[in-house]
């Protein structure tokens, strides 16, 4: 996941928004600290759980979301969900789901899956934006 998440930085441009999906554990927040390393950026990277989001100031700039513990998308509203998506960033979301109705659609979605001791992987990109990073990732 690590490996997956540096390489996306590598082929990334903002602005972008990318869905995590996944159950517990299945590596959202690995990929996000290896999303960060791509960018080089080397301080600790831990999921926002109670604070819901944590800024990243890199090139391009990083929001990581955590919605776990959302009790109901309209509180999205109440951290000023829309000033995020005006900025010229990256927003990386793990459990999208639970902000339905109030988030912004995504440009990628990452689907994590459990396969054994590894992960299985889909993307499904919805702009082009995102279909030229999946481009990038093929080439790679």
């Amino acid at each position: 996941m690590m490996m997956l998440g540096e390489r996306l930085a590598r082929c990334t441009s903002a602005p972008l928004t990318i869905y995590l999906c996944g159950d517990l554990g299945a590596g959202k927040t690995t990929l996000v600290r290896g999303f960060l390393r791509g960018l080089h950026f080397t301080g600790p990277v831990r999921s926002p759980t109670y604070t819901l989001v944590e800024p990243y100031e890199t090139e391009p700039s990083v929001f990581h979301f955590d919605l776990y513990r959302l009790g109901d998308p309209e509180e999205l509203e109440f951290l000023g969900i829309r000033d995020y998506f005006e900025e010229d960033s990256v927003r990386l979301i793990e459990w999208p789901e639970r902000g339905a109705g109030v988030l912004p659609a995504p440009d990628l979605e990452v689907f994590i899956d459990y396969t054994g001791l590894g992960r299985h992987v889909r993307l499904r990109a919805y702009t082009e934006p995102a279909r030229r990073l999946v481009s990038c990732l093929v080439r790679s």
